[in-house]
């Protein structure tokens, strides 16, 4: 009787899957390119490529005159202040809802589940904070930047408060994920030893995920700084105000410059993170 043949080492063994899938995304995604109307042969219309090259051609030379610049400099700094005072803002929310909201911290939840009412507050306790958190993240930052617009007037308090609402549910979010699925060993060895919640968090929790809690965070901090643009658009001061003050009075070489420091203050603060998450790795 023969040896059965050996398998080519070259074959992909999938491949079959791999071409069932390929041949059925265009099927799946054409439904959903219809309904938002997508139709991108509309940018190559003689119209279109003429209100382009229009558009374009006001962004140059971009303005830059003293006068200006010490405005722009100064918008662009209020726009990473406005991110920052956000973001720790968030932190303050956001860490609170976290601790509420993992279970390892828990000491009723070491016996296993429980009827008893003394059990099922502190679970009661912990889904109320989850539900805080998504529907602290569920509303975008612009729109509680015209919420607080509304409120406390326009510039960047509002900006402030909108990064600091989405925001801390976001991180309360991510944070209490980032904590369940951690080693909760020690955690649950010094619960059981009579150690507090807040003992058990900074001397086992925390310690096990810092560097990836420290990561998100700078990651998020990034986010913020350009969302602040965005806000700005809104009334919520910054630079995106500025920017949208320019583009209504068509002020193409104002735009122009405010565009390269947009995309400048994005590539230093994604530098300033990358060097963060390496001196806390």
């Amino acid at each position: 009787m023969s040896a059965p043949a050996l398998r080519d080492p070259l074959r992909d063994p999938t491949w079959l899957g791999r071409l069932f899938w390929l041949l059925a995304l265009p099927v799946l995604i054409w439904p959903l390119l219809v309904a938002t109307e997508f139709r991108p042969a509309t940018l190559l219309e003689p119209q279109a490529l003429q209100s382009a090259g229009r558009f374009v051609g006001d962004f140059f030379p971009p303005r830059h005159d003293p006068e200006f610049l010490r405005q722009l400099l100064a918008d662009s700094w209020r726009t990473v202040a406005m991110a920052t005072a956000g973001l720790t803002l968030a932190l303050l929310l956001a860490w609170p809802l976290a601790l509420l909201s993992v279970r390892s911290l828990s000491v009723s939840a070491l016996s296993g589940p429980s009827t008893r009412w003394s059990a099922r507050l502190p679970a009661g306790l912990r889904q109320l904070a989850r539900w805080t958190a998504i529907v602290l993240r569920s509303v975008p930052e612009l729109v509680w930047a015209l919420v607080f617009v509304r409120v406390v007037g326009l510039g960047p308090t509002a900006g402030v408060l909108a990064i600091a609402l989405t925001y801390g549910g976001m991180l309360g979010k991510v944070y209490a994920d980032i904590l369940e699925s951690g080693e909760a060993h020690t955690t649950q060895a010094l619960l059981r030893n009579g150690s507090g919640r807040l003992q058990a968090f900074f001397f086992a929790l925390l310690p096990a995920n810092a560097a990836e809690l420290a990561s998100y965070t700078v990651y998020r901090w990034e986010c913020a700084v350009r969302s602040s643009v965005v806000l700005g658009f809104v009334g919520a001061g910054g630079l995106g105000q500025a920017m949208d003050s320019s583009m209504k009075m068509f002020n193409g070489g104002e735009v122009a410059s405010m565009l390269l420091v947009f995309m400048a203050l994005v590539a230093v603060a994604d530098r300033f993170g990358a060097w963060l998450r390496k001196t806390l790795a």
